[in-house]
């Protein structure tokens, strides 16, 4: 039994204050775009930990602190390709906000986020980001057909 595979590796980060708002980020991207958290991709042998802050440094211009993971969103890519995003949320930050060509960043109340032009399936994850008995956010590929599963 093969127990490797390929796995493309990211993470997505949700920075909050202490007055109910959360940041977030209007993608510009042809196949994923619309209001999301920032992230990217973790470079090969890069920390996660590490990965996250530099990815949310150069989206956002903030420097965060002490992110803790608070779940994971798992899907087939490609064709033996696993793709994983690990979700981490902190409100230790500082700097100064920008934007970046990924797309414009924004504060926003989080009870109002569900009303926004969000990225496919982002109310999902934002549930898992919001609730700490939801860890894992799965598409599974049964019949041709794509099974979403909330863990």
């Amino acid at each position: 039994m093969i127990k490797d595979e390929k796995c493309i590796l990211t993470n997505m980060c949700m920075i909050y204050d202490n007055e109910g708002n959360v940041l977030v980020q209007d993608k510009i991207h042809k196949e994923w775009g619309g209001v999301t958290f920032p992230g990217g991709h973790i470079k090969k042998n890069e920390a996660f930990v590490d990965s996250v802050i530099r990815e949310i440094k150069e989206e956002t211009g903030l420097t965060i602190k002490s992110p803790k993971l608070c779940g994971v969103k798992q899907f087939e890519y490609r064709k033996g390709i696993r793709y994983i995003v690990f979700f981490y949320k902190t409100n230790k930050f500082e700097g100064k906000l920008k934007s970046s060509r990924e797309g414009k960043m924004f504060w926003v109340k989080a009870d109002e986020v569900k009303s926004l032009d969000i990225a496919d399936d982002f109310y999902d994850m934002f549930d898992i980001f919001m609730n700490d008995d939801l860890q894992e956010f799965q598409w599974v590929k049964k019949k041709g057909e794509w099974i979403k599963r909330i863990l």
